[in-house]
């Protein structure tokens, strides 16, 4: 419960700690808002990537070793991005952070659920998914302190003796590996077709608005069927599809997780550039507005978690998904500087409370829908889900604002602009988020497995 706590509070207090500093990021090496967005997405777009094949390799080889590794890699990375001299070589770094994140995503969740049983399963997810959102909350205030202070690079400076500390606790205090396939083989080609799936369809729609955007979102699609294909009649297969084509709460569980991460992953990132391009807010005060989502739902999970080890996970995730297309819609009303602060308090207190009570049920059904063999694949697919949601909600950035700002520099000749591409972007999150609460209220009944 250590090691799950620690490691789930690193990776989002960097991803909401960066977002604050992106503004002064922006300004050090140059970049335009296109290749701002890209500082965020190269983090998901590797984790996405190598999520799953690092999840099913940590079944077959032991996930306590996965996950050392992976917290030693961050560590390292963090030292190289805060070195970084300019902005593609930060990127590059962010990339591999994104690599080093995805062997703690695959092995964090799946150790956890391994340990504690169907009865516990709920209450532990829930403290695990508060220190998320307590490395959500504590990153924007501290980020823009950080920033405002010392400079933006000491963000990642302070990454690496934590990463090393806590490798160091998963090392010594782990008893096991905690390897539930091994001696069953890896299906290197499937992730060959998984990665080059995930990479062409990112790379596609951030460039859709051209022909070669188009062709390698097309090669994505194919790319994504032939894995489709490969995983059906491989014996041991990366991503089990028969678990979702056979298990209909698994299925409707992780679509709604798509769905949901898929609409509400870009918030801070939008509302970090709103608040200190258009309010003209330092990056220390924006981070303070920030924190009031993961705060509500820091505070909100642990009771969401015990509440889905009684209650149905559809009926609480599917009030949380509810909330979440209310928020939504309520950023559609920003406008200039002139929005109070309180109302934008409100829709992040509105979006936290959705997401809060959206999450811990609902990664108590996935996990609980599945045999203990399962949980590193379970673990996998739902993390995997978030990440694909995250790039998706990062794409659709990246395509909007690829569309309207033309890779401009952030000048207030650009504002109207931004503020178009916001609510253009809101619009498309709330419609998805609707399709995610339809998905959430058809995944039946949790309880029966567990």
């Amino acid at each position: 419960m250590t090691v799950s706590v620690l490691s789930g509070f690193i990776t989002p207090f960097m991803g909401s700690a960066v977002n604050v500093a992106l503004p002064a990021i922006a300004e050090d090496f140059g970049l335009d808002m296109v290749e701002l967005n890209w500082v965020a997405t190269a983090y998901l777009l590797a984790a996405g990537i190598f999520l799953l094949p690092f999840g099913r390799l940590a079944d077959i080889s032991g996930r306590k070793r996965i996950f050392v590794l992976g917290m030693l890699l961050y560590a390292a990375t963090s030292a190289l991005a805060a070195s970084a001299m300019n902005g593609p070589f930060l990127i590059t770094c962010r990339a591999l952070q994104g690599v080093a994140g995805a062997m703690v995503f695959g092995t964090g969740m799946a150790i956890l659920s391994s340990v504690y049983g169907p009865g516990e399963r709920g209450k532990v997810l829930g403290l695990n998914v508060a220190a998320v959102y307590v490395g959500l909350s504590v990153g924007p205030p501290v980020g823009g302190f950080l920033t405002q202070s010392l400079g933006w690079r000491v963000i990642f400076w302070t990454m690496v003796p934590l990463s090393l500390a806590v490798a160091a606790i998963a090392w010594r205090g782990l008893r096991g590996e905690f390897a539930g396939a091994r001696g069953e083989s890896f299906d290197a080609a499937g992730g060959v077709l998984y990665a080059a799936a995930l990479l062409l369809l990112l790379l596609g729609f951030s460039r859709v608005l051209h022909a070669i955007g188009v062709a390698m979102a097309a090669a994505g699609v194919v790319c994504l069927l032939l894995f489709f294909r490969r995983e059906l009649r491989t014996p041991a297969p990366l991503l089990d599809l028969r678990l979702l084509l056979d298990n209909r709460v698994f299925l409707f569980s992780n679509l709604a997780a798509l769905a949901n991460y898929s609409a509400t992953a870009a918030v801070g990132f939008l509302l970090s550039l709103y608040l200190q391009y258009i309010h003209g807010l330092s990056p220390r005060d924006a981070g303070l507005v920030l924190m009031i989502q993961p705060l509500i739902m820091a505070a909100l999970s642990p009771f969401a978690g015990r509440l889905s080890d009684r209650v149905e996970a559809r009926l609480v995730a599917s009030l949380g998904m509810g909330l979440s297309v209310a928020g939504l819609s309520m950023l559609l009303f920003l406008g200039a500087a002139t929005t109070p602060l309180v109302y934008i308090a409100a829709c992040l207190a509105v979006l936290g409370t959705g997401f809060a009570l959206f999450s811990s049920p609902n990664t108590n059904a996935v996990m609980g829908s599945v045999e203990r063999r399962d949980m590193g694949v379970a673990s996998a697919t739902l993390g995997t889900m978030r990440l694909v949601g995250q790039m998706m909600s990062m794409a659709l950035t990246l395509v909007v604002m690829a569309a309207l700002l033309h890779g401009e520099k952030v000048t207030p000749e650009v504002f109207p602009r931004f503020m178009l591409s916001l609510r253009a972007i809101f619009s498309i999150c709330a419609a998805l988020c609707i399709a995610g609460l339809f998905a959430s209220l058809a995944r039946g009944s949790h309880l029966k497995r567990a």
